[in-house]
């Protein structure tokens, strides 16, 4: 292992880059992950783990079974180590894996897909992952306009989701032709006058589509849709939090 002794050195500066710029996680295909949790998912998923920094005098089985399977590990003292943390309250260890890679070819015999139009808080989109991984749920589609599935606060509120679900990233046309062709109906949730509860129709294979926390789904998005369904609310409240509204239609589409 490597102790890091100045902010200058290569693998911490490479670290903090992927937590805070996406055009570097691109060029890269790596992710930034933190905390124990996270890498022994990580290893447990089957991972391939890059750069592996441990804060100076933590040990454990996982830095041993990481190096083994071919990544850099490093230490540093907490002043250096905070630095390539994306949180205020670090955990013991930081990594960098490289990320998954799910194409078109993994919508192929999915029967339940969710798809997510334009969803921009890192923070939703962790949580509909975590819940769709959760309740084994086929895939998610990403459109245009969503958050980087793989920055830092959405890798952390998947809770290592992120390494086992499809999580497909695609044009919402080319999407829905896809899984059209596959003869799936699909959905879209809006308010409209045309609207039917979502238990009017059935789910057990079908995709639907969830929109942006301030638009909800798009016009294109709506006119492409076979149908538009609302989550009844006997309630005063208008609407439903996007990941909220997610995890109900991922709930019902899967019970």
């Amino acid at each position: 292992m490597i102790e890091i002794q100045s902010r200058q050195n290569a693998a911490l500066k490479h670290l903090t880059r992927l937590g805070r710029e996406r055009k570097y996680r691109r060029s890269t295909g790596e992710m930034l992950c933190e905390g124990e949790k996270m890498i022994e998912e990580a290893l447990r998923s089957g991972a391939v783990l890059k750069t592996v920094l441990a804060r100076r005098g933590w040990e454990s089985e996982m830095l041993r079974e990481a190096e083994s399977r071919g990544a850099a590990l490093y230490c540093a003292e907490d002043a250096l180590f905070r630095l390539a943390s994306e949180v205020e309250s670090p955990q013991n260890v930081i990594f960098s894996c490289m990320q998954p890679q799910w194409d078109a070819a993994a919508l192929d015999g999915k029967e339940q897909v969710l798809l997510l139009d334009g969803l921009q808080d890192p923070g939703n989109l962790g949580t509909i992952l975590r819940t769709a991984e959760a309740f084994a749920l086929g895939a998610v589609v990403l459109c245009e306009g969503c958050a980087d599935p793989f920055s830092p606060k959405v890798v952390r509120s998947t809770m290592g989701a992120v390494f086992r679900l499809p999580c497909v990233q695609l044009p919402l046309k080319e999407a829905l032709d896809l899984l059209k062709t596959a003869g799936l109906p699909v959905y879209a949730t809006a308010l409209h006058e045309d609207s039917v509860p979502l238990s009017a129709v059935s789910l057990s294979r079908a995709a639907v589509i969830i929109g942006s926390e301030g638009r909800g789904v798009s016009d294109p998005a709506l006119c492409l849709s076979d149908k538009r369904v609302i989550i009844p609310m006997r309630g005063r409240a208008e609407s439903l939090n996007a990941g909220v509204a997610a995890a109900i239609v991922i709930y019902e589409m899967t019970k």
